[in-house]
């Protein structure tokens, strides 16, 4: 196959966003606009992609910085002609040069591939829409023959019956799109250098001009105002919903999930409402996620059960855990299998082995905790001295009593026992009972403090 380079228009300001970051930077589905084209771009393992950006200075190519790309400036912005003109020194002839745009997120890989495979010359995609108001309109001839494109604003009033439209999306040989692009002129009611202008070039040296049409109607929506991004957000969630629905997930209603990256699922999972998904997640066979929690980039094994309300970040939790309500596991946070994390407890860049429990009210960090050991409520582990972070080691099968304080660095020993309301701020043996308590005193006639009446002094 024809070695392959990729355009990707990203230079525009985006007025209607009213926003002062450029518009490919607005985030569908937890990710820039342009780093969903990026994506797809890099999947069709091109010899160069060029991202043509503009307004928001440097903005763009730091965002994208993780992608091997060449980032060229468009300034002024003249036109979609001209901002491919700007990628053109970048790209070698001898191949095919794609032309993507980086507010229109959603195309997707089979659409791309079947542009590839429609034959040699150039490749428009194009759609058929009940309403075709604001797109460029695909003229054929009698025989269906492409003749040319026109813009909305230069079409006569039959031009705009047309229901085929332009959706911007074109493949052609990097040499032939050289030689058009410097033949291009502005003399349109916009001034602008306009990239459909070259198909009427091609059509007149007789290169053959083919069209692919995507297979859902949504890949091709571009993004121009804030209300047009929610409705893609809500589609493309769908979309997503339905995916999983077909998997065999159980979603208690699929109008409200949001997956903002990749979460792959097992068999018998059931998510109710309101959850969100970050980055990359997975959840094992029979895993329950109650409703609005939150989960990203982590790894949760078969039949754990996440209560509602529970904010889960970079961890792993083991198979059969209990989880929640009211939980959060923070960055680091590992659970085996049979943890129990009740409400309100937080856990922090700890380890926690099988059968372990922290049901109430508890904060757990920078720890590691054995098997089988119970943690009363009010518990907290004191990493922090205010400058540097220790560790809190807790061996197996301990028992420590409700309102401790463990002060880090320190070690509770196997099997031992803690008394409430304790802190403990040295090693404790094995098997045995420490506590640290004050003696119970009664200031006899001591009365509260009343609230003062305004006014008073």
């Amino acid at each position: 196959m024809t070695p392959l380079n990729i355009v990707i228009l990203a230079a525009g300001k985006g007025t209607r966003m009213y926003s002062n970051k450029p518009k490919v930077l607005h985030a569908l589905a937890g990710k820039p606009l342009v780093q969903h084209v990026l994506d797809r771009a890099t999947e069709l393992q091109p010899q160069q992609i060029c991202v043509v950006y503009g307004h928001g200075g440097d903005a763009v190519p730091q965002a994208m910085q993780q992608f091997a790309a060449k980032f060229v400036v468009q300034e002024p912005q003249l036109g979609t002609g001209h901002a491919v003109q700007q990628a053109m020194p970048h790209l070698a002839d001898g191949s095919d040069t794609l032309v993507l745009y980086g507010d229109v997120p959603l195309i997707q890989h089979s659409t791309l591939h079947q542009m590839r495979q429609a034959g040699s010359g150039l490749v428009l995609l194009t759609v058929n829409f009940a309403n075709p108001t604001g797109y460029g309109r695909i003229v054929r001839n009698e025989q269906g023959d492409v003749l040319s494109i026109v813009e909305e604003k230069d079409a006569s009033a039959e031009q705009r019956e047309i229901r085929e439209v332009n959706t911007g999306i074109l493949l052609a040989p990097t040499k032939m799109l050289r030689g058009w692009l410097s033949k291009l002129q502005n003399n349109n009611s916009q001034g602008e250098y306009y990239l459909t202008d070259i198909v009427s070039m091609a059509v007149q040296q007789g290169v053959a001009v083919h069209t692919v049409q995507p297979s859902n109607e949504w890949e091709i929506h571009g993004i121009n105002s804030k209300s047009q991004l929610a409705v893609l957000e809500r589609t493309w969630q769908l979309v997503e919903a339905g995916r999983l629905l077909v998997q065999g997930v159980t979603l208690a209603d699929p109008a409200r999930i949001d997956v903002r990256g990749k979460l792959v699922c097992g068999r018998d999972v059931e998510i109710d409402v309101g959850c969100i998904f970050n980055g990359d997640v997975s959840l094992g066979d029979n895993v329950k996620v109650g409703a609005y929690s939150f989960i990203r980039n982590s790894t949760i094994a078969a039949g754990t059960d996440i209560a509602p309300y529970s904010h889960i970040d970079s961890s792993e939790a083991g198979a059969n855990c209990h989880i929640g309500p009211y939980a959060r596991l923070r960055p680091g946070t590992k659970l085996h299998d049979g943890v129990h994390i009740g409400n309100f407890v937080e856990v922090k860049n700890s380890e926690i082995a099988a059968n372990s429990k922290a049901n109430h009210l508890s904060y757990i960090g920078d720890s590691t905790v054995g098997s089988r050991v119970n943690i009363g409520a009010g518990t907290i582990t004191c990493n922090y001295d205010g400058a540097n972070k220790h560790r809190t080691i807790i061996e197996d099968d301990v028992f420590i009593g409700s309102d401790t304080q463990l002060v880090a660095p320190v070690t509770v020993g196997r099997g031992s026992t803690i008394g409430a309301g304790s802190t403990i701020t040295r090693n404790t043996p094995e098997g045995e009972l420490s506590l640290s308590r004050s003696k119970q005193t009664t200031i006899n006639g001591w009365k509260r403090p009343t609230k003062k009446v305004k006014g008073e002094t």
